[in-house]
């Protein structure tokens, strides 16, 4: 667990600076860096969808892969988040913070914090590498990242990214708690397959920052599961006489 700690730390550490930062900053100042975090949230989002699903063979050609699991993936993930109101469930916990503490705009910091940081393979590998081999180099490398994040996500959205230090705390420490479990079923191409549909989901959240549009973003949560069950239902095939 000693990575996953380091990491929700250092989201804390990150999102009291970014509010700390935040204190005397014009709102059209505000508005103008959010539009850049899109930008940069897109642009990171792209990348990783476009390295998972590209690969540049010995003789220079591209080859793709992936596109219709991505398809598939966002489609059928998107329905069942749709139907479990995965959004309208975090938001109304953020709202009932809000009212309860006056934090305007807590919800939409909250989710979308939490779908940035628990939202990727780095933070599931990085968990099943802490659980197996107390090896939390992976996880060192996220809190990284997800400290700047949070600062900079702070600064214009206020508190609630903070609070995602707790979805944080419970998916990376559930995952190392039980890797041994986990980590025969993470092999081949499906660490890249969650990876590009991950993605996928962060670019909608630059889509969002930039258009100022609301993706319910959290209700595609349940896309992360398609590619497991598509290498799942393929393992039974094999295996079917």
């Amino acid at each position: 667990m000693t990575g996953t700690l380091v990491n929700v730390a250092a989201v804390l550490v990150g999102g009291l600076a970014g509010l700390w930062l935040k204190k005397g900053v014009k709102e059209s100042i505000s508005e103008a860096i959010m539009k850049a975090e899109g930008l940069a949230v897109l642009i990171v989002g792209a990348n990783g969808v476009i390295s998972s699903m590209f690969t540049v063979g010995e003789d220079g050609a591209l080859t793709e892969s992936g596109g219709m699991l991505l398809l598939v993936s966002l489609v059928l993930g998107t329905l069942a988040g749709e139907l479990l109101k995965i959004d309208d469930w975090m938001n109304g916990i953020g709202e009932k913070v809000e009212r309860r503490f006056h934090a305007v705009g807590f919800a939409k910091g909250f989710v979308t914090a939490s779908v940035i940081f628990c939202v990727g393979t780095m933070g599931l590998m990085g968990a099943i590498n802490d659980g197996l081999y107390g090896d939390t180099e992976l996880l060192l490398v996220k809190s990284v990242l997800d400290g700047i994040t949070a600062l900079i996500l702070a600064s214009t959205m206020g508190p609630g990214v903070l609070c995602a230090a707790l979805p944080v705390l419970v998916y990376q420490g559930a995952v190392t708690l039980s890797a041994s479990a986990i980590a025969p079923y993470l092999t081949g191409a499906l660490p890249g397959q969650i990876s590009m549909v991950g993605n996928a989901i962060i670019i909608t959240i630059g889509i969002n920052f930039i258009l100022g549009q609301k993706i319910k973003t959290a209700n595609m949560l349940p896309a992360i599961l398609v590619p497991m069950l598509y290498n799942l239902l393929t393992l039974l095939k094999s295996l079917w006489p």
